[in-house]
């Protein structure tokens, strides 16, 4: 059994990945870390917690050398619309706290996960089926943390064979844990206001399309990237994931034709374009091409946007679907 430890497991996928690794490990076997505290009904509490701070260097190898950790899922960033209002706190936190991680790794012989973002991507990228190999000149700063990001993740694993591994995620939608400051996160807060009964009013422009994936999906890319024997692994630290093109007038069309199930009022939706979001998001790629994971670690996304609009609507809810969430 590995003894895993988690940082920043209060963030959107550090929380259900908390979640899974227990399921999977044991709730004992997996440390959940952060900066701050989590509240009494945060899965983090349900097990071992410890505050920790990813630019503590000294805190963090402290830690893995006590707790005999033998894989790091090292979640702990500032995202894309915060980064762009903070780009030198960015950088800091997103670089050093990865060195951090990486040198803690080295010294005591673990396995990483570290994550990189469809954010590595510009304008230079293919519009449509970004592929896996390709220019990577982001215009936003923590699109420039996830390129040095892979680089540097590149170097530990040849430099010292550290088995380091991540994945490009897209936009990642999730009904455990609030928006973190994404340029996605307009559709986690659509899915929250549909269920309030409020309007909402977007961020980014109705037709604005970009790859998405339900969360779900990304803990288990996540999870079936690390099980992979490593010597198959092409792009082992940054690898394509793709699951559904989406724009916002789509996710709100979605969500309006199943409102009847959960007993929902109308739902309306204004735009109005935030001008630094918007331009990170035309920045970005429509949708990703991900054969590589396909080919490599036998990757298949398992949700549609009508089966992910359900399950959204029913955990806002704690409404039944009366078994659809288990439809393709």
């Amino acid at each position: 059994m590995p003894r895993v430890l988690i940082t920043g497991a209060l963030g959107q996928v550090g929380t259900e990945l908390t979640l899974a690794l227990r399921e999977r490990y044991g709730v004992s076997e997996v440390l959940a870390s952060d900066i701050r505290s989590p509240g009494p009904d945060h899965p983090a509490a349900n097990g071992p917690f410890q505050l920790l701070d990813g630019l503590d260097a000294a805190g963090l190898l402290a830690t893995v050398q006590k707790q005999g950790v033998q894989e790091i899922y090292h979640l702990a960033a500032l995202l894309s619309a915060v980064a762009e209002a903070k780009p030198a706190l960015a950088w800091h936190l997103n670089m050093q706290s990865l060195i951090n991680v990486l040198d803690a790794a080295h010294a005591c012989n673990c396995r990483v996960f570290a994550p990189s973002s469809i954010a590595v991507f510009g304008p230079d990228t293919p519009r449509d089926q970004a592929p896996q190999l390709t220019s990577l000149r982001p215009t936003s700063m923590y699109g420039v943390t996830k390129v040095a990001g892979e680089l540097l993740c590149d170097d530990y694993a040849r430099r010292y064979g550290v088995d380091v591994r991540g994945l490009r995620y897209p936009g990642l939608i999730s009904a455990s844990a609030p928006p973190g400051g994404g340029t996605t996160d307009y559709s986690v807060e659509m899915y929250h206001a549909a269920a309030r009964g409020e309007a909402y009013t977007c961020f980014l422009s109705p037709n604005t399309a970009l790859e998405m994936l339900f969360m779900p999906d990304a803990v288990r890319a996540t999870l079936e990237l690390m099980d992979a024997p490593r010597e198959g692994l092409r792009y082992p630290n940054a690898y394509n994931l793709a699951g559904m093109s989406l724009t916002p007038a789509a996710i709100a069309a979605e969500i309006r034709r199943q409102l009847h199930r959960f007993d929902l009022p109308h739902f309306e939706v204004g735009y109005a374009p935030d001008p630094v979001r918007q331009a990170i998001a035309d920045a970005w790629p429509n949708s990703i091409n991900d054969a590589a994971a396909r080919q490599d670690w036998g990757w298949r996304p398992t949700y549609d946007l009508r089966r992910m609009t359900g399950e959204m609507l029913e955990a806002l809810t704690h409404r039944p679907t009366g078994g659809m969430t288990h439809g393709a």
